[in-house]
This record gives C-alpha cells, sequence and structure tokens, in this order.
C-alpha cells in the first residue's frame, strides 16, 4: 500500500505544480475557451490542463518504475502497463493539445480514440475473459475481445468528454471513480493471495493523483480548464483500469475466496461511470431524435439541467460528486459485506433523500433570498440562471 501512496502523491503533486505553468503556456499558445451562447463561462479560460496532468501521470510512473515492487507491476507477463499509458496517453494528449488550440473535427478524434486502444491491446491491455454470474469466465477469441475492448476505451472516454461542462466536474466524478476502482481493485489483488500489486490498481492510483492535484486548479471558480486534452486523458486511464480489472482477472478465484459478490466486477464500472454514460446516452437519444449528428453540441446535459433548476454552479458540481459517490460506496458496501440487504436498503434511503434535497434547495434558497429582501421582492434574475453572486466564471470547450 506504501507504494501505490507514494503514486498518488508523486502524481498529485507534480500535477498539482505544473498547473500554472501549463496554464501561462496555453495563454501565450492561443489555446483558450472564449464563451459562447451554450457555454456557461463568462470569461477567456485557459485550456490544456491535461498537460499537466499528462506531467504528473509520467512523473508517477517514473517513481514507480524505481520501486522494486511497482517495476514488476509496470511490465507483468504479456502485459506492459507502463508503456501502454505512456503511448497511448501521449497521443492522446498530441490529439487533444491540436482540438485545444485549432479545433479537431469528431472524426478525426474518433480516429485517434481508437489508434489508442490499438495501443492498449498492442501491449496486452485487451478484455480477455468477462465473468458471469455463475463463476465461470467466458473466454474472449480476438475477434470478439479486439472490438470490445475498443469500445469500452472509446465509449469511456466520449463519457468523460461529455460530462466535462462545469468547473471541476469531470475531475471530480473521475476521482471519485478511479478512487472505488482502486479501493476494489487492491482488495481483490490480496483476495488472491499471490500480491498487492497489479496494473489496474497502479493504473487507477495514477488516476486518483492527477485528479486530485488538478482539481484546486478547477474547481468554480476555474482558473484553467482540462480541455480535450485533460477529459480524453482521464477517459483512457479510467478505461485501461476498468479492462485490466474486469477483463484479465479469473471470476472463479473471486468464488473461492468468496470476497465479493461474482457479478461485483460486471457492475463497478457502469456504476461509478453511470453519471457521464447516462449523460452520454441521453445526448445521443436526443440528439438523433432531433435528427442531428449525435456529436452535435448542446446545452442540455445533466449539469445544464441542474442550473436550470436553480442550482448554484458549485451546487451542481456537488450534486453530481453525490451521486457517483453514494453509486460507487454502495457497490462497495456490497462488495465488502454479506448484508447485501442493509447496504441496499441505506443506499437507497439516501438517494431518496438526495432526491428530495435536489429538488427542494432551490425552492428554500428562493424563498429565503424573498424573505431577506427588504422590498419583499427578490432581484431579478434571468429564468434558470444562478443567483447572481454565483454566477459561473468556467468552463468549457465544445462537447463532441
Amino acid at each position: 500500500m506504501r507504494e501505490y501512496l507514494l503514486t498518488i502523491l508523486v502524481a498529485a503533486l507534480v500535477t498539482y505544480l505544473l498547473t500554472p505553468a501549463v496554464r501561462k503556456f496555453a495563454v501565450w499558445f492561443g489555446a483558450q475557451a472564449a464563451p459562447r451562447d451554450r457555454d456557461v463561462h463568462v470569461i477567456p479560460t485557459p485550456r490544456l490542463g491535461g498537460l499537466a496532468m499528462f506531467g504528473g501521470m509520467v512523473a508517477a510512473l517514473i517513481v514507480a518504475s524505481g520501486l522494486p515492487k511497482m517495476r514488476q507491476v509496470l511490465a507483468e507477463g504479456d502485459v506492459s502497463v507502463g508503456r501502454a499509458l505512456l503511448l497511448a496517453g501521449g497521443l492522446i494528449v498530441l490529439l487533444g493539445i491540436a482540438d485545444d488550440r485549432w479545433g479537431v473535427d469528431p472524426l478525426t478524434k474518433f480516429a485517434g480514440q481508437v489508434a489508442a486502444a490499438g495501443i492498449f491491446i498492442m501491449q496486452g491491455i485487451q478484455l480477455y475473459v468477462l465473468p458471469l454470474p455463475s463463476g465461470e469466465p467466458l473466454s474472449l477469441p480476438p475477434a470478439y475481445g479486439v472490438p470490445l475492448t475498443v469500445l469500452v476505451v472509446v465509449a469511456t472516454i466520449n463519457a468523460v468528454n461529455f460530462i466535462d461542462g462545469l468547473d471541476g466536474l469531470a475531475a471530480g466524478v473521475v476521482g471519485i471513480a478511479s478512487l472505488a476502482l482502486f479501493s476494489y481493485a487492491y482488495l481483490l489483488s490480496h483476495a488472491k493471495g499471490i500480491t498487492t500489486l497489479s496494473g489496474p490498481t497502479l493504473t487507477a492510483a495514477v488516476l486518483v493523483g492527477i485528479c486530485a492535484g488538478f482539481l484546486p486548479h478547477n474547481f468554480n471558480p476555474a482558473r484553467i480548464f482540462m480541455g480535450d486534452t485533460g477529459s480524453m486523458l482521464i477517459g483512457l486511464l479510467l478505461s485501461g483500469s476498468t479492462i485490466m480489472l474486469t477483463g484479465q482477472f479469473d471470476p472463479a478465484i473471486i468464488g473461492t475466496y468468496r470476497l465479493f459478490p461474482l457479478y461485483v466486477p460486471l457492475l463497478m464500472v457502469p456504476l461509478v461511470a453511470a453519471v457521464p454514460f447516462v449523460d452520454m446516452l441521453l445526448a445521443v437519444w436526443r440528439r438523433t431524435s432531433d435528427g442531428r449528428s449525435p456529436f452535435s453540441p448542446d446545452k442540455r446535459h445533466l449539469h445544464h439541467r441542474l442550473l436550470e433548476l436553480g442550482h448554484s454552479h458549485r451546487r451542481a458540481v456537488l450534486i453530481m460528486y453525490f451521486w457517483v459517490g453514494l453509486l460507487a460506496g454502495g457497490l462497495m458496501g456490497m462488495a465488502t459485506t454479506s448484508n447485501l440487504v442493509l447496504v441496499g436498503s441505506a443506499t437507497l434511503t439516501v438517494a431518496v433523500g438526495g432526491v428530495v434535497l435536489m429538488i427542494a434547495l432551490p425552492r428554500l434558497t428562493h424563498r429565503r433570498a424573498t424573505a431577506t429582501t427588504p422590498t419583499g421582492v427578490p432581484a431579478a434574475t434571468p429564468t434558470g440562471a444562478p443567483p447572481a453572486e454565483d454566477v459561473p466564471t468556467g468552463k468549457h470547450r465544445q462537447h463532441i
């Protein structure tokens, strides 16, 4: 565990320290997000924050390669984790820089994402098996494993990209998801009784670190955006950890130790990434129903709807954190205890309370503001806009 904690610390510290320098470079380079009608930020804000995150990832991998036991993880068996992350991550970052500065059409970005998935596959990060509820592994030949791997990578990258619409939203949500994956991967590898050091655990640890290091600069009001450079990078790392965790562990071992329900590997990723995936699916359905391209941008994402309900920018972000944390925490509770009814009941109770608060808070805030206004009439604000004192000043570049 100490090796992982050191990796997380290095990734967070280097990312945090590099971000101000990257911000100055983005201003000089001309990679800034000018406010548009569908955006929620009101001033030009530098992009390219993902460049600092990539620097944090590289630093963490360098430190890990200097630790004897972690060196085995970076090249365990047929999987070269370190090389895969560096090559695929480097390609994604170059693509993201071009998009943040000049703009790249969706087809080119899709091709780059597929190429990054191909690098993963060439380095051994691929879906080889799928755990079934019966406990038996379903072997996937290359004809099925390769396209499924590409699908997971591309879908995860774009799911993160879709949710990257408010200050600190993507970094926080992915940070929570990666923390859940890290905890699960660590406990799972420990349950095998062989080693607590594994590729998915290291990848998730790096992802936790770079998200934690970037978030202080990106939380409302954001001083820099991660841009496509960052959203595609963290989506790539999230997919890599997911593929290694769900597609390269023998579920029969889990059944032997009886530490986790057999279906947890199948549920982990959809649940911890439920918010961005649901947002992506709703956006695709909404746009195609309107007769538009599924890649055409709009201002009807889940976070935009929270703003329309009357939530402030920060509160909307914290609400998204809450739902991702609740889903991840509920799943981890079911994975580590035999009393599934108790965990499920507690999760459902908290969820109902969350829905009530999410609907009631804007009304309570409005009533309080009305009661404290001397004339009894609150100051006029545009419909669905946040309070004047909390006008968002951050985010965003174009969604694809």
